[in-house]
């Protein structure tokens, strides 16, 4: 790598959680409470990598129901409800070896996590998982007002780690490496002026081509050896 790696930013779902398909459960189950449906496609073109907020607004404008904004703070905190209650039942649901590979990152750079999930499933997972402490910010939906592609939420986080860990000089975006699994994350990566790493557990890796390094899982990761040892997922 031409950049020195300073940092790390982690999105949450589908990167650190394996936890797509729940959302997706649970998101249709919310929105059929109204008649409304979705299909798969749909779910993964329009909205994996966008916020709850985003989500529902789309889906309700989409199907013509008009839903003002308490009606769509009461589907995402019921949405948020069944997540919880799954997580607490099923355990936390990490990719394989994720837990570790953070602890051993967390060692070596300044760990965040910008996520368009609720705090309270981030923290909630991160937590079961004994991890959290491993991460010095954690920036969630609740904490910007505008969803990925923009990259408010990676520059909140750079700004947290910055202050958190009072690095000198401050760490600059170009040398942080995002860490996503969605297009629209990607585009917001790089719009904040960060290199990305997509990992194709939600996105075959053609469609997420527009990142610097594209890998099948992040089993054996290490940033230092990106330049040698990164294969382009199939």
């Amino acid at each position: 790598m031409n950049t020195h790696t300073r940092a790390i930013i982690f999105d949450f779902n589908g990167v650190i959680s394996d936890d797509e398909p729940l959302h997706l459960e649970i998101f249709r189950r919310t929105l059929a409470e109204l008649g409304i449906r979705i299909s798969d496609r749909d779910y993964y073109e329009k909205y994996l990598g966008r916020d709850d907020r985003r989500c529902f607004q789309t889906a309700l404008m989409e199907a013509g129901v008009d839903a003002d904004g308490a009606e769509i703070e009461r589907l995402i905190a019921r949405k948020a409800r069944c997540y919880l209650d799954a997580v607490a039942a099923a355990g936390p649901p990490l990719f394989p070896g994720v837990a570790d590979l953070i602890r051993n990152l967390s060692a070596r750079y300044p760990l965040a996590v910008a996520s368009g999930a609720l705090r309270v499933e981030i923290e909630a997972v991160l937590s079961a998982a004994g991890i959290r402490d491993c991460f010095g910010a954690v920036v969630s939906a609740d904490d910007v007002t505008e969803s990925k592609p923009h990259p408010q939420i990676f520059l909140c986080a750079l700004d947290e780690l910055n202050r958190t860990y009072e690095e000198h000089p401050p760490i600059a975006p170009i040398e942080c490496l995002v860490i996503e699994d969605s297009r629209s994350g990607v585009e917001a990566a790089r719009r904040a002026g960060m290199r990305c790493l997509a990992v194709a557990t939600s996105f075959p890796a053609e469609a997420l081509a527009a990142a610097d390094w594209v890998v099948r899982n992040l089993e054996g990761f290490d940033p230092a050896g990106l330049r040698e040892n990164t294969e382009q997922a199939e």
